[in-house]
């Protein structure tokens, strides 16, 4: 098992330990099982598309389920019996789950199924408030003297 080294940069970079925490337990996590086989593409700057090879799962077969920085896919088959004799059962019948870890900000657009492919849509939302905005460089007034005459004016009316 190849592992590598985050401590010198957990030294340096602060905010990152979740990060850093995914990358070293990805491997553990995911057990090695490739089923079923799917592509992750980027779309656009903000875009993305998991494509998962679903061949035999009907819709109702399928659930998608997003939470806060993870995406599942689950597909159950049913119950149905291969009606026939086979000599050889190569596409798989079996029940999946394949875990996504999504970045802050991603969230599921859409989902479809054609053609045995189950395409899922992802985009990245940055709130306004999370987005660089640029700061106008203003002037700073310019410091003046304080004299007693105008201290006194100024509390005299207050008082008044």
């Amino acid at each position: 098992m190849n592992r590598f080294d985050f401590t010198p940069y957990r030294r340096s970079m602060v905010g990152f330990d979740r990060l850093f925490d995914l990358l070293e337990n990805h491997s553990r996590l995911n057990s090695g099982d490739n089923y079923p086989p799917f592509n992750i593409e980027r779309r656009g700057d903000d875009a993305y598309r998991i494509t998962l090879a679903v061949a035999g799962f009907k819709p109702a077969d399928i659930e998608i389920t997003a939470q806060q920085n993870l995406l599942v896919v689950q597909g159950r088959k049913g119950d149905e019996t291969l009606a026939g004799q086979y000599l050889h059962v190569g596409i798989a019948q079996r029940g999946f789950e394949r875990r996504f870890e999504l970045a802050d900000y991603v969230r599921v657009d859409s989902a479809n199924l054609e053609d045995g492919m189950l395409a899922i849509d992802l985009v990245r939302e940055v709130p306004e408030a999370m987005k660089p905005k640029s700061i106008p460089v203003g002037t700073q007034k310019s410091l003046s003297v304080v004299r007693d005459a105008d201290v006194a004016a100024d509390t005299g009316s207050a008082a008044a």
